[in-house]
């Protein structure tokens, strides 16, 4: 094994959160409030792919290892053993090997071991049923050829290659150990985890309630006595409930800019960060439904964008252009701007850019008197229909008429996967900022996240080329070259990535939020009230 793994690297690995706690002594008691934006599809994070669930819910489970949550940057440089007190990989680099923690018990008692990560990985993979609705995290894993066990408390990854950034799935918070003995019908509706809090109920379009995990394993954690998550739909009345002190937190980046000001002149004390998050709008075309299948119809729809319109209107300019992956410097492998010069709709020149499009369209028989008519499909919620409308006010310039159809969060991504939809805008977020991460979800081969059913063989071949690349520098280097061919193919036009801030009330201690990704860093363990 490597000279990675021992309890001396462990300790030392969690050095950085011990340094970061906040100077004031911790005090122990009261519940979180918080507002939730709209209904989670479910609490079983690995059946679901959006934010809605994983914020709420990751506080129930552990990992085997885990960002630093209080690091502001995700990476590998800065983890914390959890489940998993050791790791080392194998002089080849294809077995990750775990020791794990001995004592830990589930919220109904039952004892943690081995089993439990093998059955969790097991049903990733799709060796093992364990009654999910669905999978979206099974790309992450196309490299594991198995996972096997050495007694209760130990286990192994094999890999069928080396691939450096495998260690990053397991950190974030889609990748929690799951129970062998509880039914995916149960995790979906009152999970069952390890984590500093259980679930006291949850009630669709009402409210998740987080009650303190008494036996926990981390001695003196959680804090809190619990956390109560309230459901409301409507942004300016949940902001407008956080500025008179009903909650004591807003759901992450969901404070737009316009709002922003509004809640710091209502609320000076409020603290507010204001951060990349990971999150993109994205254009969707059903490139296997008629007339989308035509690529020059694509074509016409990339070239009506205009980013900055986009940007202006919606974060009055701070959100960022780039490619799929996060644009520097919050981001560590976005692309330089000249990457994306010659791809449609990316150029300074959207007037010469929209007469070509008008050009393809007039061609294929489409005029101002006669538009193509389409129904852009929507999640129904703000910052999904705000651009979404935007969209369809620029596709008209190309002669394409666009009629909104919002679809609720419940509703919203098996849509997409079953590819009911004709055009759509969507925000997707990025758990990791990994390459592996983005490109195996979001663009490879029958990825159930693929949306518009991409596929690129040739592309996928230099998927895997970058994913067993050592040299960071010439990994990021073929990364910039083939998200520059994935926005040239309009794979999943990407026309903004957004910039949005989450507020607390000045009492509200031990929270910090990541630059690179919105999803990792709510176990809440070491949040507390200073009052």
């Amino acid at each position: 094994m490597r000279p990675l793994h021992a309890t001396a690297l462990a300790a030392a690995l969690l050095a950085p959160a011990l340094l970061a706690a906040p100077a004031v002594a911790q005090k122990s008691g009261g519940v979180l409030k918080a507002y939730h934006r709209d209904n989670p599809p479910s609490a079983s994070i690995h059946e679901e792919a959006t934010i809605s669930t994983d914020q709420p819910f990751m506080a129930v489970f552990n990992n085997l290892v885990v960002f630093d949550q209080h690091a502001k940057t995700n990476s590998l440089e800065q983890l914390q053993p959890e489940l998993g007190t050791s790791w080392a990989w194998s002089e080849d680099g294809t077995k990750l090997t775990f020791k794990l923690r001995e004592g830990v018990q589930w919220h109904d008692g039952k004892p943690f071991t081995s089993e439990d990560v093998k059955c969790t990985w097991d049903t990733i993979t799709g060796k093992r049923n364990a009654g999910w609705r669905k999978n979206p995290r099974e790309p992450w894993y196309f490299n594991l050829e198995e996972v096997t066990t050495n007694g209760k408390y130990e286990v192994t990854f094999n890999l069928k290659r080396p691939q450096p950034s495998f260690l990053a799935f397991l950190s974030g918070g889609f990748s929690p150990v799951y129970p062998c003995h509880v039914d995916g019908r149960e995790m979906r509706a009152k999970p069952i985890g390890t984590g500093p809090f259980k679930v006291a109920e949850f009630k669709q379009n009402e409210f998740i309630k987080l009650v303190k995990n008494e036996n926990y394993w981390k001695k003196g954690r959680p804090y809190l006595d619990g956390i109560d998550w309230t459901i409301i739909t409507a942004r300016s009345t949940r902001v407008l409930a956080f500025i008179n002190g009903d909650f004591d937190m807003t759901f992450t980046q969901d404070v737009s800019i316009p709002l922003l000001a509004d809640v710091q002149s209502k609320a000076p004390d409020a603290h507010c960060e204001l951060q990349a998050s990971n999150v993109h709008g994205n254009l969707l075309v059903n490139r296997e439904s008629a007339p989308f299948d035509n690529a020059e119809i694509r074509r016409a729809m990339m070239l009506a964008i205009d980013r900055k319109a986009f940007v202006t209107v919606l974060s009055q300019g701070k959100d960022t252009i780039g490619g799929a992956m996060l644009p520097v410097p919050a981001g560590v492998w976005g692309a330089p701007a000249e990457y994306f010069d010659k791809v449609p709709g990316y150029g300074p020149d959207i007037e010469a850019n929209r007469a070509e499009g008008r050009k393809i369209m007039e061609s294929l028989g489409y005029g101002p008197d006669n538009p193509l008519r389409i129904k852009v499909a929507t999640r129904n919620i703000a910052i999904y229909r705000d651009p979404a409308v935007i969209l369809m006010d620029q596709l008209s310039r190309v002669h394409i008429a666009g009629e909104l159809d919002t679809i609720e969060t419940g509703n919203w991504y098996s849509r997409l996967a079953r590819k009911d939809y004709q055009v759509g805008l969507n925000v997707t977020g990025v758990g990791i900022d990994d390459p592996d991460v983005n490109f195996y979800e979001n663009y490879s081969c029958g990825s159930q996240r693929n949306y518009t059913n991409y596929c690129n063989r040739e592309i996928q071949d230099l998927f895997d080329k970058q994913s067993a690349m050592s040299d960071f520098e010439a990994r990021r280097k073929l990364v910039w070259e083939i998200d520059a061919k994935l926005q040239a193919d309009g794979a999943r036009p990407i026309i903004y990535h957004s910039h949005a801030a989450t507020c607390w009330q000045p009492y509200v201690k031990g929270i910090t939020r990541a630059t690179n990704s919105i999803y990792n860093n709510w176990r809440m363990e070491d949040a507390w009230l200073d009052k």
